[in-house]
């Protein structure tokens, strides 16, 4: 899954490549590098067989090279092979890149030229940019929303023949976050764990990655979303207990961020389970196990005051006040406020 920008998707750019239909040019950016990286290895993956690639495959570097050696690479012809490729890593420090507009204008029919620049995006008003996009494709990577995650996860293990648990995916994202390569590789080894046809569920998560499947942020946040008083501290007093397993602030910002949702469910224009979770761009699961039941146990003017208790809670974690206070009465003293 992954966004449209510049009138393409990762996807559609799959699907011409592996059809056979390389473009002369591919500039890869953005802020992800998890889908440069993955489309960068596929084009070439599909355009030379191994064989092909001792004496067709060129790789430079950005920081070791300049725009005029990149044009000299891919102006060579393939050698006993229908094309060549030349990756370049690092495009955002390479020197000189603005030659590469005149290139554009005439590329080789015969090489596929893969530029990959990280962490940033080409200035589309440039001439490089617009002839770069006349000749090949410019595709921006972005970073995904935590609410996309989910959806992540749940098309990558269902290519690779397995399914994840609702709970055990929420649990592996809230935990891992949107770096989407790290996220992958936790993924692959779930699934050689389960083996194919099977599912990951919570279990599989704290055997193999070590996240707790009762005592974790999703789990508290679970408790609060009920009221559950007994759960909730006891989840606490597990974090209290436990620092190497806790950290206050990304488990801030996930109580924060279901508060935030829950205010935002009270002014959906449509109040079923499916009109809120398109309302927040949640899975119906999610709204089903939390944001309902605490709609039912909670009022917007409470909510509203948990959202400034967990703004004055991060506050203070930053010695905001003067006055120091352990991560664990923090968190304890936010819980007695939400729950009361």
């Amino acid at each position: 899954m992954a966004k449209k920008a510049g009138g393409i998707t990762y996807e559609e750019i799959v699907q011409q490549v592996r059809a056979g239909d390389f473009k002369p040019i591919y500039y890869l950016m953005g802020e992800e590098p998890y889908y440069i990286d993955l489309l960068s290895d596929y084009i070439v993956a599909q355009a030379l067989t191994e064989d092909e690639r001792d004496f067709n495959l060129t790789i430079l570097y950005g920081p070791q090279t300049t725009g005029e050696e990149v044009i000299n690479a891919a102006k060579r012809y393939p050698m006993m092979a229908e094309r060549q490729v030349v990756v370049v890593r690092e495009a955002q420090s390479l020197p000189h890149k603005e030659v590469l507009a005149f290139y554009a204008q005439k590329p080789m029919p015969t090489t596929v030229l893969v530029l990959c620049h990280k962490n940033g995006t080409l200035d589309g008003r440039t001439n490089m940019a617009k002839d770069i996009r006349k000749a090949g494709i410019v595709f921006e990577s972005n970073k995904l929303y935590d609410r996309e995650l989910p959806g992540f996860v749940s098309s990558y293990v269902k290519r690779k023949g397995v399914e994840i648990a609702p709970d055990a995916c929420l649990i592996l994202c809230e935990h891992v976050g949107a770096d989407l390569s790290r996220l992958a590789g936790e993924l692959d080894k779930l699934i050689v764990a389960v083996g194919e046809g099977h599912r990951i569920d919570a279990q599989a998560i704290q055997d193999n990655i070590g996240i707790s499947k009762e005592y974790n942020s999703f789990e508290l946040t679970t408790a609060l979303s009920m009221k559950d008083v007994v759960k909730a501290n006891k989840i606490v007093k597990y974090f209290d207990s436990n620092p190497k397993n806790f950290a206050l602030q990304p488990t801030l910002s996930t109580i924060f961020k279901f508060y935030s949702d829950l205010m935002l469910a009270y002014y959906s224009p449509v109040k079923t389970e499916q009109g809120i979770a398109d309302w927040l761009g949640q899975t119906t699961w999610q709204v089903r196990k939390n944001i309902l039941p605490a709609m039912r146990l909670y009022t917007a003017t409470k909510v509203f005051n948990i959202i400034g208790e967990i703004r004055r809670t991060d506050g203070a974690s930053k010695g905001v006040g003067g006055q120091k206070t352990s991560d664990g009465d923090l968190l304890k003293e936010l819980v007695y406020q939400i729950l009361h």
